[in-house]
C-alpha cells in the first residue's frame, strides 16, 4: 500500500464534497494499492465552521503544497490559484481543477502541462457529466463539424422561470436568493461563464490554441418576457447557446440567446439540464446531458480525475 499525499485549494461547497468523496471511496483506492492522505486544505479562515471529515487539516499557510503528490484546486479565481499551482506543475506533479476561467484565460501558462498530461479538468465543463473525456479520446477519430451546448445552470433557471410568466428581474432575484447566481451575476447572465467553457471545449475539437478572446459573447440580460412568451407560442424555447462551427477557413465560436424548436435536442433530451450536441462526420450526432453544477456532482468528476491519475491515465490533452 503506497500513500498518496493530496493538497486541496479551497473548501467551499465543492471542496467539502471532494473531501467527503475521497473518504467515501477509500476502499476503491485501497483496491488500487493506494491510501489517500490529505496533507492540507488551504482556506482563508481555518476557524470557520465547515462540513468536513473529522481531522481535516485546514490551514491558511500554503507551505504544505511542497509535500503533496497531487494538488486539487477548488478555490476559483485566476491569479491566486495560478500562482499556487505553478510550483507543482513545474515540478512535474499533476493538478486537478474545475476552474474554467483559469483554463480559458491563462492557457499560455498551462498548455505545456496539459500537453504533457499533467492537467486534469473534466469538471471544468458540465461538472460530473463527462464531455471532455470523450472529446479528448474516442471522438478524435471523427471529423468534427459542429457543437451546440447549454452550459450555464443560472441562465437555464432564469429562462425557465420566465417561461412560467416571471420577469427577468424576478427570475434573477429568485436565482440569487437560491444561491444559483452571484451578486453581481454578470459572469453567468453576461454569458462569460459559458464562453469560458466553450473555449475549453474548442481546444479538443477545433484548435488546441483556441483563444477565449475569439468567442463572441452576448448574455441574456436583454431577453424580455414578451420574447420568451412569443417563442413559447411558436413552439420554441429561448436558451443561452454556446455554438462552435466552421466558417470558411476559420472556426466561429459564439455565445448568445437563441430560440430553438421544442424538438431540438437541447430542449427535449437536455430539458432542464446542461446539455451538448456534438456533430462529427463519422460519429454522427451525439447528445450529452446531465447535471452541470452542484458540489457533489462537480466533486464526482474531480475525484474521478484523481482515480484516473492513480491508475496511470494521463490528464486531458488538447489538440496538438
Amino acid at each position: 500500500m503506497r500513500t498518496v499525499t493530496v493538497g486541496l485549494l479551497g473548501c467551499g461547497t465543492v471542496g467539502q464534497n471532494v473531501l467527503t468523496l475521497i473518504e467515501r471511496r477509500a476502499a476503491i483506492f485501497a483496491d488500487l494499492g493506494v491510501r489517500i492522505e490529505v496533507a492540507g486544505v488551504l482556506v482563508r479562515d481555518p476557524a470557520k465552521p465547515r462540513d468536513c471529515p473529522p481531522g481535516t487539516p485546514l490551514t491558511a499557510d500554503p507551505a504544505f503544497l511542497q509535500e503533496c503528490g497531487v494538488v486539487i484546486e477548488a478555490m476559483g479565481g485566476i491569479e491566486r490559484p495560478l500562482a499556487l499551482l505553478h510550483p507543482s506543475l513545474r515540478s512535474g506533479r499533476p493538478v486537478i481543477t474545475a476552474n474554467k476561467a483559469l483554463l480559458a484565460e491563462r492557457w499560455d501558462d498551462l498548455r505545456e502541462y496539459a500537453l504533457n498530461g499533467k492537467l486534469y479538468y473534466e469538471a471544468s465543463v458540465m461538472a460530473g457529466t463527462p464531455v471532455i473525456g470523450p472529446m479528448s479520446t474516442v471522438l478524435r477519430a471523427s471529423t468534427f463539424t459542429r457543437l451546440q451546448a447549454v452550459l450555464n445552470g443560472t441562465c437555464l433557471y432564469i429562462l425557465t422561470q420566465m417561461e412560467g410568466g416571471k420577469s427577468y428581474a424576478q427570475a434573477l432575484s429568485e436565482a440569487q436568493a437560491l444561491g444559483y447566481a452571484e451578486d453581481p451575476p454578470t459572469l453567468d447572465v453576461g454569458g462569460f461563464d459559458t464562453a469560458h467553457k466553450l473555449t475549453v471545449l474548442a481546444r479538443f475539437c477545433a484548435d488546441g490554441n483556441f483563444r477565449y478572446e475569439d468567442v463572441e459573447v452576448q448574455g441574456i440580460e436583454g431577453v424580455t418576457l414578451e420574447q420568451v412568451q412569443a417563442a413559447r407560442a411558436r413552439g420554441e424555447q429561448i436558451k443561452l447557446v454556446a455554438e462552435l462551427q466552421r466558417d470558411g477557413d476559420r472556426w466561429h465560436a459564439r455565445v448568445s440567446p437563441q430560440s430553438l424548436p421544442d424538438r431540438h435536442p437541447l430542449c427535449s433530451g437536455g430539458a432542464s439540464r446542461n446539455a451538448m450536441v456534438y456533430e462529427g462526420e463519422e460519429c454522427g450526432t451525439l447528445l450529452f446531458a446531465g447535471g452541470g453544477a452542484g458540489g457533489m456532482v462537480t466533486a464526482s468528476a474531480m475525484v474521478g480525475d484523481l482515480l484516473d491519475w492513480v491508475i496511470g491515465f494521463p490528464g486531458h490533452v488538447p489538440l496538438h
